[in-house]
């Protein structure tokens, strides 16, 4: 370091000062010096945590922004600092009235020691634009990380980090949804991030984060960068086990075919689930509410150029509304709404730790209370668990220990993992639009109410999207109809009320 600060200043001198040596140096003094120090230092530094960020096995967001954030902007200052010395030195040199002193640098390459001093600069110029290209390019690539994304606001994206770890694309990062391919949505993403930054430094952002349901990229230069749903068909199978609210957590399993089904012809019949896609339909409609969770008008396109319009009649929008709205084209977000940021509720996650013998289903409606205390609202994520904790041993203070430890522990996972309350990110929060259990989804639109001109509708037949193949306890599930079973609510006290009602009437995702 001393031999480029030496390096630095023979060179202003030989640059600043006239042949006779008579006008002083305007780099000579103190201020102008330690930005020297400064640039230099932040420099050396830039180099050091650049190797360790290339070499270093482990990531860390706050390494990556110290690297190519902070010391960049450091290196800045103290060269802005130099600059403001060299102003000041002239001033006081004028007011001393020592002449006039030149703004240029007169270099005379007959002399050797300016060859040596100007050569030596160019190369040490050459290095440092080479580093300052390496690190450019690393920054680009640190600001599309997950790391990035995820972890430098720690509060404010915790919920949506720890949901984005335990979803089916961990291995994604952000930027391949938020953002896909193409300059056009990079530069929009960072004028977007830049005011995203302002708002945490400043405490300007709502709670809970809302969805960006209107900035997102048609699914087509994204989601089917990965998936193609023009060569889906067929129907793969569900099984799902729900364990009831009684003393005996009874088990209730329903097992069927999903019909996926695809639009292209050549790989299968064109039908199922994503008959509503592009490449066979061109689907659209209007959502009265942001959430898109309210659709009164929606709009078929075969592939003949057949046009059906279906309109509900309780909440029907009027012409001139219809004619103000722009329709949105349906795509894969549209239903698959929640494919990575997944907060499960109290009920789906619960039955899930059942399943998979985590919570001792032995435990006397251990289901019920755990969905209580899970559903509960708190005021902190630590009071939370303390609270959960004390709720469960006081209900099973009779209980085997160990059974009741291992449970308290994993409702306490549970928490952790999908709520939120500093951020009042929960299930409650964010709609799922897949299937239609704890929300409407399916039946935003298939409900039987949406009725075309011509007296056709929306069917809400559950036949349409799924054959149900099984259902039951334990030992009915040992036949299986290849035709279909009817299905059979597992309350028999309900009858057949559930008959005309959607199932997110009931069951909302938290206690029955």
């Amino acid at each position: 370091m001393s031999f480029y600060f030496q390096l630095v200043i023979g060179w202003l001198k030989c640059v600043w000062m006239s042949e006779s040596n008579k006008k002083p140096s305007l780099i000579q003094n103190w201020v102008s010096l330690a930005g020297l120090v400064i640039a230099g230092g932040s420099c050396f530094a830039l180099i050091c945590l650049m190797a360790m960020d290339f070499f270093a096995e482990f990531k860390n967001p706050y390494a990556g922004i110290l690297t190519y954030f902070v010391v960049p902007g450091f290196i800045g200052v103290g060269l802005v600092i130099v600059a403001a010395g060299m102003l000041l030195e002239r001033r006081q040199l004028v007011k001393a009235r020592q002449g006039v002193v030149g703004w240029f640098p007169v270099i005379d390459l007959n002399r050797p020691g300016h060859q040596k001093i100007l050569g030596s600069v160019g190369g040490f110029t050459v290095v440092l634009l080479v580093v300052v290209a390496v690190s450019s390019y690393r920054s680009y690539h640190f600001t599309e990380s997950k790391q990035f994304c995820g972890q430098t606001c720690h509060t404010v994206m915790r919920p949506e980090f720890t949901a984005y770890q335990n979803s089916p694309h961990a291995r994604v990062t952000c930027t391949e949804c938020h953002i896909g391919p193409g300059a056009t949505w990079f530069v929009r993403s960072k004028l977007s991030g830049s005011y995203q930054v302002y708002a945490t430094l400043f405490h300007k952002y709502p709670t809970p984060i809302p969805t960006p349901v209107k900035n997102l990229r048609p699914a087509q230069e994204t989601c089917e960068q990965c998936h193609w749903p023009q060569k889906f068909y067929g129907a793969v199978e569900r099984v799902r086990t729900h364990f009831k609210y009684d003393d005996a957590n009874s088990p209730y399993t329903v097992r069927l075919l999903l019909k996926v089904g695809g639009g292209d012809p050549a790989h299968g019949p064109v039908g199922g689930i994503h008959w509503h896609m592009n490449v066979a339909n061109k689907t659209e409609y209007i959502a009265s509410d942001d959430a898109r969770q309210v659709i009164p008008w929606v709009r078929m396109t075969d592939r003949a150029g057949n046009v059906t319009v279906y309109e509900v009649k309780d909440g029907r929008l009027k012409p001139e509304q219809v004619a103000e709205a722009t329709p949105r084209r349906m795509d894969c977000i549209d239903c698959h709404n929640r494919p990575t940021h997944i907060f499960r509720s109290p009920d789906e996650t619960v039955d899930m730790a059942l399943m998979l013998g985590r919570i001792d289903p032995k435990l006397p409606a251990i289901k019920k209370h755990a969905v209580e205390v899970l559903a509960a609202d708190y005021a902190d994520t630590d009071g939370a668990c303390r609270q959960i904790a004390e709720k469960l041993q006081k209900d099973y203070a009779t209980a085997e220990t160990g059974a009741v430890v291992r449970a308290i522990s994993e409702v306490q996972k549970i928490y952790r993992d999908n709520f939120f309350p500093e951020m009042k990110s929960r299930w409650k929060a964010y709609p799922n639009n897949i299937g239609h259990f704890e929300w409407a989804g399916c039946f935003r639109c298939h409900d039987d109410q949406h009725v075309s001109a011509e007296g056709k509708k929306i069917s809400a037949d559950c036949t349409s999207c799924h054959t149900l193949i099984a259902q039951g306890a334990v030992t009915d599930l040992k036949t299986i109809s290849a035709q279909g079973l009817e299905f059979q609510h597992p309350s028999e006290d309900v009858g057949d009320t559930w008959k005309g009602m959607k199932c997110n009437d009931c069951h909302s995702g938290g206690p029955m």
